[in-house]
């Protein structure tokens, strides 16, 4: 009865997957419940690949075998990121024992269509193995290990100017003369959009869906819809709301809006006016954050936000909030960021060390 009701929810996720899929079922030989967990992961690789960007087709069905021949570590990375940051049906962070499922289902795939498949004469799919680059996680890594490599893929500090000052001033120069003419069209649009992101800490998607009337600019204040469908209210960092008031400016004008357009962010598609996506969001932070030299995705521009108020408050509540999170169980990681106190508590130890063990000195004898 078991086995069949396995068999049964294979059958289903198969029917929304590539035929290279039906055919790696068929010819590889895992416990049925191995299968299922393999396919599942799978499915949740591809669901990825589109909401990235990475791949644009409607459905995972449509998903050509070349997407993953051409996938690079630097993007099977991003995956195992984006995985380490998303929560479980229980709330929680995805464990390295889950993660390395992933990891695993995506290397059984990769080694059936680089070895053991042989559609075209005799030969596999394709050649190259990506997932022969990935290593498992080590459930070895601390707190600071993960934190520090963390803190190596954000802005902090000034680096979040100097990243928006490229943007503004250099990337021009930088780019291709034949995106010149999308550049200068949205350039304040896309810089809102990320200073808005870095100086709220909203997720991508929660970027995506604000409306012109969930912004307060006078108080500061940003109305969101956070998992879930709950509304939410957080302020946005002085510093932001200049770059946000001059996309305001022009966006009406830029994007010839008309009342009907309630999205905040927008983009002209077929001379048509838009809500710009999540999708496109991923795509425009990775586009600019690639020409800069420092690549990352706005999840890391969310980090950043909230990293740099730990470390100001030191209050995991308070980050917790401006998150929109229910519980500070996700914010442990912000804590070890700033290795500051450490090093002073070090410094202090070295110190109280170094006084004690001078040698006491002699009475002067007259």
């Amino acid at each position: 009865m078991e086995a069949d009701k396995y068999l049964k929810l294979i059958q289903e996720e198969l029917q929304n997957l590539p035929d290279y899929v039906n055919e790696y079922y068929l010819g590889t030989n895992h416990a049925v419940t191995t299968t299922y967990q393999y396919l599942t992961e799978i499915r949740r690789f591809f669901d990825w690949l589109r909401a990235s960007g990475l791949v644009e087709t409607p459905t995972n069905r449509e998903l050509p075998v070349t997407a993953l021949e051409n996938l690079r570590r630097n993007d099977i990375m991003l995956y195992i990121d984006h995985l380490q940051h998303t929560t479980n049906a229980q709330g929680r962070l995805n464990s390295p024992t889950s993660i390395n499922r992933s990891i695993n289902a995506l290397r059984s795939l990769y080694k059936f269509l680089t070895i053991t498949a042989d559609n075209n004469n005799g030969e596999p799919y394709f050649d190259r193995n990506v997932m022969l680059k990935i290593d498992s996680l080590n459930d070895t890594k601390t707190l600071n290990y993960r934190a520090h490599t963390l803190a190596a893929h954000m802005y902090r500090g000034q680096m979040k100017f100097d990243f928006i000052n490229f943007i503004e001033n250099e990337y021009p120069t930088k780019c291709d003369k034949r995106a010149l003419p999308a550049y200068k069209v949205n350039k304040e649009r896309d810089i809102a959009i990320i200073a808005l992101i870095l100086g709220t800490g909203v997720r991508v998607s929660e970027a995506a869906n604000v409306n012109l009337a969930d912004l307060n600019l006078k108080q500061q204040l940003l109305d969101v819809t956070r998992k879930g469908g709950q509304r939410d209210s957080v302020p946005i960092a002085p510093w932001a709301i200049k770059y946000v008031s001059a996309y305001q400016e022009i966006r009406s004008q830029r994007y010839h809006a008309l009342k009907k357009d309630t999205a905040f962010f927008l983009t002209r598609y077929h001379q048509e006016t838009r809500r710009m996506t999540a999708n496109a969001i991923e795509k425009m932070v990775k586009k600019y954050s690639t020409a800069f030299g420092h690549p990352l995705t706005p999840h890391k521009l969310r980090h950043t936000l909230a990293s740099e108020m730990y470390e100001v408050t030191k209050d995991q509540v308070l980050v917790a909030q401006q998150l929109g999170q229910k519980g500070t169980s996700a914010t442990d990681l912000y804590t070890h960021v700033d290795q500051q106190q450490q090093r002073q508590a070090l410094n202090e130890i070295s110190a109280n060390a170094a006084s004690n063990s001078l040698p006491e000195t002699e009475p002067k004898t007259e």
